[in-house]
């Protein structure tokens, strides 16, 4: 893709785990607005029955702004935005769905980490053979081989999500009596479900047409087996390693091909591009906060000034990148880093630079104070162990 495209260094998930980019996403505002991007990430234990930890029916989506304009729309893949029978991709915009309701489930059993079974053919529950990531790539083709001109297919693998399995791996799916992040896996594995992934991906890439705009990119940085080099941290930091994450762009005759883009970007930027690309407006009542890189897309040498701020309960952290400055704190300990020299975020120059990091931190203030404080009873879910925590320097 990024040989045929467009590829940006310096895209950025929402947040560093999965269901508050996914709001993000879905929606091009600031996850923060919605109760349901408060948890980190949404537990399906505690939310199968919960009337707020979703993506609410009456919050406009790019999935419904684009139905409405004449789009047929598909979600295929993970939704992990709510539970029936409040929340689903059905009543947020999609003609489609096919997958899991949840974060994770196992390859084989399609079962969350509870052991309840879980993957729809639109609102119904279904019993399938077959590898998850196969089974999702085989419907996305299928989907984009019948479909007509105009749609939107959110094409959303769980891959590689734990648990940690390849195609061969059913023996191992069985031994695994409930899904852990520590049970099991390997490089090795991590990199052949990669593979598989990989595999679906071009099989649809060679089937969409000519005229399809393709973004891919991810909702956190890597987990587990993953490596980040040069970056440090991974899923659940705002380290760069967990925020920094695949942003390519292939349009044919739209995009350069072979080009790259320093530009920052958000996931919550690909609602407005893609509207704008379609010439479809967003709502009235639902300004976003996305930004749209259409004309990015186009000159990859174009580049906007912006800032991007980010917040997680999970060990108090807070961020703001601006231009090649960083702003970051972590249980209260607060650091800048200059990416530009610094991608490993080693040298805190706070104090080398104190009205950069004064300019920073008083930027990220104005812009919580215009955010929904953090709910009290939001839930953090620890995705892997405190040894793996990375730690700022």
């Amino acid at each position: 893709m990024a040989a045929q495209g467009l590829r940006f260094s310096d895209g950025y998930s929402n947040s560093p785990v999965c269901s508050p980019t996914r709001f993000a996403l879905a929606t091009g505002r600031w996850q923060y607005r919605l109760r349901g991007g408060a948890d980190e990430p949404i537990a399906s234990r505690t939310a199968r029955e919960s009337p707020v930890l979703g993506l609410p029916p009456s919050h406009p989506t790019l999935a419904s702004l684009l139905r409405d304009a004449g789009y047929v729309t598909a979600l295929i893949g993970k939704w992990h935005l709510g539970f029936a029978p409040n929340f689903g991709p059905l009543k947020s915009g999609y003609d489609e769905f096919f997958g899991p309701m949840s974060g994770g489930v196992d390859y084989f059993s399609h079962r969350d980490s509870g052991g309840k079974h879980d993957l729809f053919d639109g609102e119904k529950e279904v019993e399938l053979k077959g590898y998850l990531t196969d089974l999702i790539s085989e419907r996305a083709l299928a989907f984009v081989k019948r479909a007509k001109q105009p749609f939107l297919l959110s094409l959303h693998y769980t891959a590689p999500h734990w648990p940690w399995e390849t195609r061969g791996d059913e023996a191992e799916a069985k031994r695994i009596e409930s899904i852990s992040h520590v049970d099991g896996g390997s490089v090795a594995t991590y990199l052949e479900m990669i593979r598989h992934m990989d595999e679906g991906i071009g099989a649809l890439l060679a089937a969409l047409p000519e005229n399809t705009l393709a973004v891919f990119t991810s909702d956190n940085g890597g987990e587990r087996f993953s490596d980040t080099w040069p970056l440090v941290g991974k899923k659940m930091d705002l380290l760069e390693g967990g925020i920094r994450v695949p942003y390519i762009a292939r349009w044919p005759g739209k995009v350069p091909a072979g080009t790259r883009s320093a530009q920052l970007t958000m996931t919550m930027d690909w609602v407005p591009t893609f509207l704008e690309a379609a010439g479809v407006a967003p709502h009235p009542d639902y300004p976003l906060d996305g930004a749209s890189l259409l004309e990015v897309l186009r000159q990859p040498g174009k580049i906007f000034e912006r800032e991007l701020f980010w917040r997680m309960k999970f060990r108090e952290q807070r961020a703001v990148r601006a231009g090649k400055w960083k702003w970051l704190s972590i249980e209260g300990n607060e650091f800048l880093y200059d990416l530009a020299n610094d991608s490993r975020e080693r040298a805190n120059l706070r104090k080398r630079f104190p009205e950069v990091f004064s300019r920073l931190r008083e930027r990220y203030a104005a812009w919580h104070a215009g955010m929904p404080p953090i709910p009290d009873d939001a839930k953090v879910s620890l995705v892997y162990g405190p040894a793996d925590m990375a730690q700022p320097s």
